[in-house]
């Protein structure tokens, strides 16, 4: 460990800014390991002869800021879940806000509670430490979820790598458990057809088409925007997500133009059948802005996916009620991001080449959609039976001619191939 990180000078400053007419304290710090942080505190003053009072309020905080830093052990004695929980805040600028929220609740539900019960310090973690954490996680989770706190422990000490306060990660010595293969539940084309038939004029009704059709992930779909539709070019673009982030404890809404990936920013035709769907329903927003005037969400009421006040559906309302309509209506058990699977297997199923799916949803890597779908690609399966010509020249073949068994098709009726 290099001695530079070690006993640094603290620093903490701070100043009075205004804010909505109230004034407010900024502090700024750097503590004894080099970190930066900084807080805003309110004074609850107004900002009308309140000034020196709010200087004072701020000598005092900058104290106690002071004297919690110096308070903080320095790195030989930092326990390992505190250092997580401070690598957090230092990550946080950096990164999206869900993918903030997902590292959140990591660290804190799981990574900082376990080691801090066992009290191991940063500089003594070894990589059996770490195993015995996967072992005693995977008693509740998935090996997927401890998969997210192996990424978050890396990330974590390659940081302190960075700052000098470990001489080197041990995450190379650490055993990541081996991923269950997830493999999605996908509508018949049949099925897909039932679906929207039941689902007409439901509230789940755009949510369905627009993942079952479009492949459209459930931030996607609760995102799309009347500006992304262009009704002369007959196109509709992926460019804006609404999610749901969990941050300290609270769902938070995020919306902005920004996808999963690069990829996801993707422009899709616009087909006749959803065309005149969507126009349909520009028209019946309309009729419902004039009836609800001032009660009618203006703000929210750019987005397609909306209610009769102009309110924007919710991403978890998709995800909730989604699997209560299938069993009310006796369909399969899936869940709404299986429609984004179907959509794929369809695809699948009339000829459409695994790349071209890929552009579809919008994935990242074409690695990423073979590994997923190829199972699926049953077209080639076909070439490969019709190579297997030796079977013509045994016993089964002249059976199936004793029996003047007509020669099957191997294709599927409309599509639906086996348990698609």
């Amino acid at each position: 460990m290099a001695e530079s990180s070690i006993n640094k000078k603290i620093r903490v400053s701070g100043h009075i800014q205004e804010r909505n007419g109230i004034l407010y304290m900024i502090l700024n710090w750097t503590d004894a390991m080099g970190n930066r942080g900084r807080k805003t505190l309110s004074t609850r003053l107004l900002v009308k002869g309140n000034r020196k009072r709010a200087e004072d309020m701020l000598s005092e905080v900058k104290k106690e800021q002071e004297d919690k830093l110096r308070e903080m052990p320095g790195i030989e004695g930092l326990m390992f879940a505190d250092f997580m929980e401070q690598w957090l805040e230092v990550i946080k600028p950096e990164i999206k806000l869900t993918t903030y929220g997902g590292y959140q609740i990591n660290v804190k539900t799981a990574i900082a509670p376990y080691f801090r019960k066992k009290r191991i310090l940063l500089c003594e973690l070894t990589a059996d430490d770490i195993n015995d954490f996967y072992a005693d996680q995977l008693k509740r989770v998935k090996a997927t979820s401890v998969h997210k706190f192996h990424a978050n422990i890396s990330k974590a000490l390659k940081y302190a790598v960075e700052k000098d306060y470990i001489p080197y990660s041990i995450m190379g010595k650490v055993k990541r458990p081996k991923p269950e293969r997830y493999v999605g539940k996908f509508l018949k084309q049949s099925e897909a057809v039932e679906l929207f038939e039941a689902v007409k004029g439901h509230r789940l009704e755009l949510g369905v088409i627009f993942g079952a059709f479009y492949g459209l992930r459930r931030s996607e779909v609760v995102g799309l925007r009347w500006e992304s539709i262009n009704f002369e070019a007959n196109t509709i673009t992926i460019e804006h997500t609404v999610t749901v982030a969990t941050i300290d404890g609270k769902n938070v809404i995020i919306a902005g133009d920004t996808t999963k990936t690069k990829s996801s920013f993707r422009t899709l035709p616009l087909v006749p059948a959803i065309r005149a769907k969507l126009l349909a329903l520009q028209a019946e927003q309309e009729q419902n802005r004039n009836l609800c005037g001032k009660s009618y969400n203006k703000e929210e009421s750019c987005y397609i996916y909306i209610d009769a006040l102009g309110n924007r559906i919710k991403p978890d309302y998709l995800s909730g009620e989604f699997p209560k309509f299938l069993e009310k209506n006796g369909f399969r058990k899936m869940r709404f991001h299986d429609l984004r699977h179907s959509c794929a297997s369809l695809l699948l199923a009339n000829g459409v080449p695994l790349k071209q799916i890929q552009e579809w949803l919008g994935h990242s890597d074409f690695a990423i959609t073979a590994n997923i779908y190829a199972h699926l690609d049953y077209k080639s399966k076909i070439a490969s039976a019709g190579a297997m010509t030796w079977i013509e020249n045994t016993s089964l073949a002249q059976m199936s001619e004793i029996q003047g068994a007509e020669k099957p098709e191997i294709t599927g009726k409309n599509g639906d191939y086996g348990t698609f």
